[in-house]
């Protein structure tokens, strides 16, 4: 048996830290003495502690962790399956982290480079496009939801799949890209009003009718990131030409985020209804 102090030195968390795992129920000293309150811990828990550490190294919160060691305690012929379905997220996850933030890297020596030659840091704006078109009303199969700013990304890969699922098993006919309409009518960080949406040929239950009408119209080539950029120069656009919004904006995703490579690739269209004032 190894003191706390110890286990603590040989798998260097500190006396703190397994202090609070016990508290948890993370970790549990095998023995504590009745009489000093002395924790004492067995030198198979050091593997306990790898493997806690090995999780915490890949971003797993303590919560995730301590439900997958009590998978493993429960059901040991599940804990593998279990397991690798969590990695495997946890590498998506990983992934679109790093994705992000190298885009946010060419963004930022980007910036470098172009005030290094005097030219302003939102210049960029300056070179996105508003252009006047009318639309046609559309039937749209729909799921309207609310949702986080960070549960869109997967709320857009959970619910435009179960959309195109349920075209796939009724055999219905989609006739346009997939949308996300937005009916808050100010952003909101516990949640915002959502709404998924498909365009098909058929009338079935889960449709409704998208009008159609005069709309500012701006184009994305790159990141979702940039959209904010083209929300507001849309916004100062139909101020400045004396319009004002009529219905709720949408998005229209030309290129599938799930089919490309790089960010640079997608393509996502941005429809403001308007009127005269």
């Amino acid at each position: 048996m190894l003191s706390i102090g110890e286990f603590s030195k040989i798998c260097r968390v500190s006396t703190k830290t397994l202090r609070y795992y016990d508290e948890i129920g993370l970790i549990k000293p095998d023995e504590i003495n009745s009489e000093t309150g002395y924790r004492y811990y067995s030198i198979k828990q050091l593997k306990n502690i790898l493997f806690i550490n090995r999780l915490k190294s890949y971003h797993f919160s303590l919560d995730e962790i301590k439900e997958l060691k009590d998978i493993m305690e429960l059901d040991k012929g599940q804990f593998e399956e279990i397991l690798y379905s969590k990695l495997k997220l946890k590498k998506l996850e990983m992934e679109n982290k790093l994705k992000s933030l190298e885009y946010s890297l060419n963004q930022l020596n980007n910036d470098i480079s172009n005030i290094q030659n005097n030219i302003p840091i939102m210049s960029y704006l300056d070179n996105i496009k508003v252009e006047l078109v009318d639309t046609e009303a559309m039937n749209i199969l729909y799921v309207r939801k609310t949702m986080t700013k960070e549960d869109f990304f997967d709320g857009y890969g959970s619910y435009f799949g179960k959309l195109y699922e349920r075209i796939a098993l009724e055999r219905l006919t989609p006739v346009g890209k997939p949308m996300t309409i937005y009916h808050n009518s100010e952003f909101n960080h516990d949640g915002n009003d959502l709404e998924f949406a498909i365009p098909i040929k058929e009338t079935v239950d889960g449709t409704r009718i998208l009008p159609g009408g005069l709309c500012a119209k701006s184009v994305l080539k790159g990141s979702f990131t940039e959209l904010s950029a083209l929300y507001i120069k849309l916004s100062e656009w139909v101020e400045e030409n004396g319009y004002e919004l009529t219905k709720s904006p949408y998005e229209v995703y030309i290129v599938n985020p799930n089919q490309v490579e790089s960010s640079d690739e997608l393509v996502t269209e941005v429809f403001f209804s308007i009127k005269k004032k």
